[in-house]
């Protein structure tokens, strides 16, 4: 019974958004955020109970309503609270919260203040219903809905017109990826006869492994988890959707929507264990996208974009994670990546609310001694996301190494290759974060002295947040301590949920030992050479390959083409086609309705001539007639 109450957690959220945005400005500052926080509360309250109330049982299925039944065709609905979708719960109400406090402070004084609040509040309800649903239909509506509000919510400043285009090319990109889960469904249905998540895993685990049918519906999974994690070929959304407010960057990057992709694919373990070619594509994929947006972080220069591509590489960590079989690592990575980002995120916040809204971190520097919070904080999360042992990435990237190193299931499909990547990848992200670090808190000042002047630290309510998500950044990784040394309390939590899909085992001791050694020398040496280029060299040498490289530095600075590929050959061909469709209404339509518009104006003309309204007009018209007919009879009668 504790454990079904969390069911109500989406209502809750939902209520707070119809609260804050009915009342709209009626309701004081303060009090909308203030509303919209303690539902998040409350949900995060329940979440917990729920989380204790899963020591007793594993799952408990809450019915909503049936939705469609025919013949034996059943699109019931309702809501699965396992440790998984209770994973979600938690990691989503939790930092949720946080970020609605934050957003306390930096969203004080928007003339939107309550619609901000009312569309956060809708954010999180979409987003539990997607991770509670029991079926890939509810899944679908949740899924559905993140989209929307992540419009509503990167668009939030519309009066803009590159965040209105930004908003678009979000909801636009994840539309092609909802192709996909449209698709998949469709097969599901065509192959299983249902939607309900654990009967199409059950009639998976029936089928031949690597059957085409499993092959076809996990590559149209794929196409969907690459939509909303934004990862190849569908990536270029995420770093635009940077145009929102700070604290929606926080939420989508760390606790919401793009940790749906990976949370499908966990949810569907029990399908992708029995088609090793789509595990594949979804761990290769992760790969490539964890180098490309690694390369393209080093070029960026917006104290945000950074973090976004961070954000991109670290989601093909967590594709990889779920891509090889090791379910409960890919979602360990979710768990203390939510942490870290989200810390990332909001201490850029707090340095761009210091800084009046600068965000080009050449303009920065020397903010340690001005912001001190803001500055241990960050760098905590620094530390963390580079795999600095005892933080949490370290224990959750070096899970998804040693998992992509020994994985059964795509063995045959490179696996040790895979591995290399991916350390190729650790050795770039602790590179580019501490070039983010030291560009922005380090070194000289490089920003006027009226900025100087008004630096001040961020209110208490925006620290709060910081510090607690800080203190998470470093305890999160010991729920999931190395097997080899300890009780791995996260894939003993999640076991009841991936164990009969597992598809990975742990290598041997002294092989485990080789990998986390070589876990730790990635995370220092790309510091280490970080600090050497950027504190000792003062950014000289990056400054001498970005011109001895050239081209390559500009295609990685743009991203590696993509945006300018899809404007070739999308983009442009759609707005000629539209230029010509304009010309053909002006000309078809328009002068068409324009020609018939003429014609009834000189109709109109010749007979008002007729409708004068005075009588002895009309007398003098039908003496007239009357006369002209009794001249034709005559005339007739004559003839004959």
């Amino acid at each position: 019974m504790i454990v079904a109450i969390a069911a109500f957690a989406p209502l809750i959220t939902l209520i707070g958004a119809l609260t804050t945005g009915l009342l709209g400005k009626k309701l004081k500052e303060p009090w909308a955020g203030i509303i919209a926080s303690s539902a998040v509360g409350l949900a995060f309250v329940l979440a917990c109970l729920a989380f204790i109330g899963l020591t007793q049982t594993d799952s408990v299925r809450v019915p909503l309503w049936s939705y469609l039944q025919a013949g034996g065709f059943n699109l019931s609905l309702g809501f699965v609270l396992d440790r998984l979708s209770v994973l979600m719960m938690l990691i989503i109400t939790g930092v949720g919260l946080l970020i609605h406090v934050y957003s306390l402070g930096y969203m004080h004084g928007d003339v939107n203040f309550s619609r901000y609040f009312a569309y956060l509040n809708l954010f999180v309800t979409a987003m539990l219903i997607l991770v509670l649903a029991d079926s890939y239909l509810l899944t679908f509506v949740g899924w559905e809905g993140v989209g929307v509000c992540s419009y509503l919510l990167i668009g939030f400043w519309y009066g803009e017109r590159v965040n209105a285009n930004a908003a678009r090319k979000a909801f636009i990109v994840n539309r092609v990826g909802d192709v996909g889960f449209l698709l998949a469904m469709f097969t599901c249905v065509l192959a299983f006869g249902t939607l309900n998540i654990a009967e199409v895993g059950e009639a998976a685990q029936g089928l031949e492994s690597g059957s085409t049918i499993l092959t076809v519906i996990g590559l149209f999974f794929l196409l969907a988890a690459a939509g909303k994690s934004a990862q190849l070929p569908l990536q270029v959304w995420l770093p635009d959707a940077m145009a929102g407010p700070t604290p929606v960057s926080a939420l989508i990057h760390a606790a919401t929507m793009v940790t749906a992709g990976v949370y499908l694919v966990a949810r569907s373990g029990a399908l992708f264990a029995q088609t090793p070619q789509a595990s594949a594509a979804v761990a290769w994929v992760g790969a490539f996208t964890a180098i490309i947006a690694a390369a393209t972080a080093f070029t960026q220069t917006d104290i945000k974009k950074i973090l976004a591509y961070s954000t991109v590489s670290q989601l093909g960590y967590m594709f990889v994670g779920v891509g090889v079989g090791a379910y409960w690592a890919g979602m360990f990575h979710v768990f203390t990546h939510a942490f870290f980002k989200a810390l990332l995120f909001l201490a850029a916040g707090s340095v761009i609310h210091a800084m009046h809204e600068e965000q080009d971190v050449r303009n920065m520097g020397g903010l340690a001694k001005h912001l001190p919070i803001t500055h241990i904080t960050a760098l905590v999360a620094v530390l963390a996301i580079s795999g600095v042992p005892f933080l949490a990435g370290f224990f959750s990237k070096d899970a998804i190494l040693a998992s992509a190193f020994n994985s059964q299931l795509v063995a045959g499909y490179g696996s040790h290759l895979l591995y290399l990547v991916l350390l190729g990848g650790a050795v770039m992200t602790a590179f580019y974060m501490f070039r983010w670090y030291y560009l922005v808190f380090q070194g000289k000042e490089r920003f006027g002295i009226e900025i100087r002047q008004k630096l001040h630290e961020s209110p208490r309510v925006m620290t709060l947040p910081l510090v607690i998500l800080a203190v998470m950044s470093v305890l999160a990784g010991y729920f999931g301590l190395p097997e080899f040394m300890f009780t791995n309390r996260f894939e003993l939590w999640l076991a009841p949920v991936t164990e009969t899909t597992a598809s990975f085992a742990h290598p041997p001791l002294l092989v485990e030992w080789i990998l986390m050694s070589l876990s730790v020398m990635a995370s220092f040496g790309g510091l280490g050479y970080a600090y050497w280029v950027y504190a000792l060299k003062a950014g000289e040498p990056a400054e001498r390959w970005a011109q001895t490289l050239g081209q390559f530095t500009k295609f990685a600075d743009e991203a590696f083409g993509f945006d300018q590929l899809y404007a070739r050959l999308l983009t442009r061909p759609a707005e000629r086609l539209a230029a010509a469709s304009s010309t053909s209404d002006k000309v078809v339509v328009d002068g068409g309705i324009r020609s018939s518009l003429t014609s009834v104006g000189v109709l109109s003309r010749v007979f008002s001539v007729f409708q004068s309204g005075f009588v002895r007009a009309y007398a003098l018209a039908i003496l007239s007639g009357v006369a002209l007919l009794i001249v034709v009879v005559l005339v007739a009668g004559g003839g004959q």
